[in-house]
């Protein structure tokens, strides 16, 4: 399996802003594809849902 990376823009719940993170997709266990990958400033998981797979 080849996991590309890709930029996103997500929340940090930690740093409380809007940042652009690389990271790649996933799909969940309820069948949503969900963008993973760390926060450039603290390093925090970061997701962002980007819908039905």
């Amino acid at each position: 399996m080849v996991v590309q990376t890709e930029k996103y823009n997500g929340y940090c719940v930690k740093c409380k802003a809007k940042r652009d993170f690389e990271g790649h997709v996933e799909v969940s266990k309820t069948g949503r594809r969900m963008a993973k990958g760390k926060c450039p400033v603290c390093g925090t998981t970061m997701n962002r849902i980007l819908g039905k797979a």
